[in-house]
């Protein structure tokens, strides 16, 4: 292999798979990233076994080849390295890497190709085309909702219902839940339901960026792996078996008392009263007061014994009676700071029922809390 690149795109490269490294694991290679000619440009590739990534680098390809070598090390030269041509050239005797720019040169061990992971090509299954920003907007709105401990393997991930022009997208970690519903570009030739990894996800959404590209979502035939295909990059990921909750049992069909408020203004409020919670379980209240002719207060409030109490409150438009509810401050804060431009509509129903937050004049995304129970 012998090949020359620009630094710059050749860093970016390193950066966008490095996300798929594996860090602790039982496999060394997959500490390393496979470079590789592939139809006169650079692949670099990246796996932990579970998520794996691919993209390209422009390149002026002398000679073809194949190398593996350590993912960090690779990465923390290049970027050491002046905005200039990098050659690389392949010792296949003592099978490292040398490495040359302007007055830098650097030789790194690696491993051979043949011995890194096959990464799978999926070529046919369920295909799905969305529109870049509206999936990262939908992805930024669900996935924080998924459960990080993997005590219930299912809930670490968010289940994914594709069905005619719509995808549905949930997550729940068993204290609350998000819902979002958005359209797809075109119809799907068949309604599958599949569980996508939030960690997989998550990588999605850093990779959109800000491509205007649509992304293209491909889940195999088996229902065992799923493709996103974004400009020049691809994320292959394996899927989570199981059965996903039923959701939309969880999700309050009615409600007593309607408030409509700021976004930014709660959500300062809510962060005023964590300052507090903190040393409270957590706990923050809020209390509807609906005023008059629907020109309310939503309050906000928190209370440790030992370090002392806060309370903000905030205008609102209050439909139905006068509420109180307590909401874990955490849980609060990350559903508001997904929603913290324009308005916001929270609706309940008593204090041992949960809570529904979504935005003002969209149906199409709830957000379920579990509410917390403290003595008023």
């Amino acid at each position: 292999m012998k090949l020359s690149c620009l630094q710059e795109n050749l860093s970016k490269g390193l950066g966008i798979v490095s996300r798929a490294v594996a860090t602790r694991t039982t496999l060394p290679i997959t500490t390393n990233v496979l470079l590789a000619t592939d139809q006169g440009r650079l692949k670099l590739v990246a796996t932990n076994l579970e998520i794996a990534i691919v993209t390209w680098v422009g390149a002026k390809i002398e000679e073809e080849g194949a190398i593996t070598v350590p993912s960090r090390v690779l990465g923390e030269f290049v970027n050491s390295l002046p905005n200039d041509q990098v050659d690389l050239k392949l010792a296949p005797a003592t099978k490292s890497l040398e490495i040359k720019c302007a007055r830098f040169e650097a030789r790194i061990s690696g491993m051979d190709a043949e011995d890194f992971p096959p990464i799978p090509e999926i070529d046919e299954g369920t295909v799905a085309r969305i529109d870049a920003g509206v999936f990262s907007q939908s992805l930024t709105r669900v996935v924080f909702a998924a459960a990080t401990e993997d005590s219930r393997p299912v809930l670490t991930g968010v289940n994914a219902d594709f069905d005619g022009k719509m995808v549905t997208l949930a997550a729940a970690d068993g204290f609350r839940l998000s819902v979002d519903k958005v359209a797809l570009l075109e119809p799907v030739a068949e309604s599958v339901s599949v569980i996508i990894p939030a960690r997989a996800l998550t990588e999605v959404n850093r990779l959109i960026g800000d491509s205007s590209d649509p992304v293209v979502i491909t889940v195999n035939p088996a229902k065992s792996q799923v493709l996103f295909t974004m400009d020049n990059v691809r994320l292959i990921s394996q899927l989570v078996q199981g059965n996903f909750p039923n959701y939309s049992q969880l999700i309050p069909q009615g409600h007593s008392t309607r408030t409509l408020v700021d976004a930014e203004e709660f959500l300062r409020a809510t962060r005023a009263a964590s300052i507090f919670a903190r040393d409270a379980s957590g706990i923050v209240r809020l209390q509807v007061d609906p005023g008059d002719n629907g020109l309310g207060r939503l309050t906000i409030s928190a209370r440790a014994e030992e370090v002392g109490d806060d309370q903000g409150d905030i205008d609102a438009k209050v439909e139905g009676e006068e509420a109180k509810i307590a909401f874990n401050a955490k849980y609060l804060s990350d559903i508001l700071s997904v929603l913290a431009k324009g308005e916001v509509v929270l609706e309940t129903t008593n204090p041992s029922s949960p809570g529904l937050i979504r935005p003002g004049g969209d149906t199409d995304y709830v957000h379920v809390v579990m509410p917390m129970f403290v003595q008023w």
